[in-house]
């Protein structure tokens, strides 16, 4: 099983993750709305009571609140963080030609757009950096080879290129992996190009016994290398096909649970994200933020559903605006809003019974009623 850190370091992982991909995400808000001089009356890190913050020069005030599970930019023409329009009336007059509400709907849409599009960028980024630095998985060639194992063992050398392991072409590190895994312990052959020459040897490949997140044990194959460090040039186009090979993935898990292939046990929520983000920080440093690049992805995907009150949301409504060249109706909206509500608050309810039942807490209690 995965380890149990102690609970000051779930609750200290858990803002250290959650904290910068929420911040990030309503960075996008700010500086696109900036860009079309929409002012901002507050960048709140949080809900809730302020802690601490600040008041700029153009007047937005900026803080962090009690509680981390979110954030939002208020813009001026808002009535709430969640962008109801506000009140002509309410709005200063020398501001009413720049709020929010009443700027052009393209602009607005991109205001929207841009902090699941932050959320992208960040998991891009992250993802680059740790193949320019640690290798990339769209190569072969060896980056690195650790002393007295199989790899060293066999002659391999950083630079070489590898071929073909236990007669299977590996165009890159990913299929090499998952080839060696499947062999511990065996002698396979290995083909490798060293510059010009092509060679072919018999490499034994080494195994340890390794525990996946269900508990299950086995073993599994190690040649003891690493991939090459790619440049920037390859790193961006890669990390963003590996971001958007993750967000298929969540889409095809949203199908399958659909399809009642997955259970709805999986959904977690924001107990679930402490207990994970927990973990990661307690594997090291890397694990914790490949664990923060996904949130990011996950937070930039959810805002992305056509959920009243969440940016899929808004984006729906300007679309539906742009169509009809005219807003809805300010009730056909606020029914809209409401019943976002109403689902965001059934999904928090449902996402905590989940979280508490991984705890263990329904058992317990089943046992002693039982």
């Amino acid at each position: 099983m995965l380890p149990n850190p102690p609970l000051w370091l779930v609750l200290l992982a858990f803002v250290c993750a959650l904290g910068p991909i929420v911040f990030f995400h309503e960075l996008g808000h700010y500086l696109v709305a900036r860009l079309f001089r929409i002012p901002a009356e507050t960048f709140s890190i949080g809900f809730g009571q302020e802690i601490l913050g600040w008041t700029d020069r153009q007047g937005t005030r900026w803080k962090v609140a009690w509680l981390p599970l979110g954030g939002y930019v208020k813009f001026v023409g808002d009535m709430t963080p969640a962008s109801d329009p506000a009140e002509l009336e309410t709005i200063p007059a020398h501001l009413r030609a720049r709020a929010f509400q009443f700027r052009p709907v393209w602009q607005r849409f991109l205001v929207v757009l841009a902090g699941p599009a932050a959320n992208f960028l960040v998991a891009i980024l992250i993802f680059a950096t740790i193949f320019m630095t640690l290798g990339g998985p769209s190569t072969n060639v060896i980056g690195k080879v650790l002393p007295k194992a199989a790899a060293s063992s066999a002659g391999l050398q950083p630079g070489d290129k590898i071929l073909s392991v236990a007669g299977r072409e590996t165009a890159d590190f990913t299929v090499i992996q998952s080839v060696v895994v499947a062999h511990p312990g065996d002698t396979v052959r290995l083909r490798f190009a060293r510059g010009e020459r092509v060679r072919d040897v018999a490499v034994h490949l080494t195994s340890d016994e390794v525990t996946d997140p269900l508990g299950h044990k086995f073993k599994r194959g190690l040649l003891g290398v690493s991939p090459a460090p790619l440049p920037f040039t390859r790193a961006i186009p890669e990390a963003s096909r590996y971001t958007w090979m993750i967000t298929r993935s969540i889409v095809d898990g949203i199908v399958e649970m659909v399809r009642g292939r997955v259970s709805t046990k999986e959904i977690g929520g924001p107990i679930r994200i402490a207990q994970i983000a927990g973990q990661g920080a307690s594997l090291g440093v890397l694990p914790f933020v490949q664990l923060v690049a996904l949130l990011s992805i996950n937070l930039g995907f959810i805002n992305l559903l056509p959920v009243p009150m969440l940016d899929g949301g808004h984006l729906f409504f300007y679309s539906v605006e742009a169509v009809r060249r005219r807003p809805l109706s300010a009730s056909a909206l606020e029914w809209a809003f409401r019943g976002g509500l109403a689902v965001i608050l059934a999904l928090v309810l449902f996402t905590t019974v989940n979280d508490l039942g991984s705890l263990g807490l329904w058992d317990r209690l089943q046992r002693l009623i039982g």
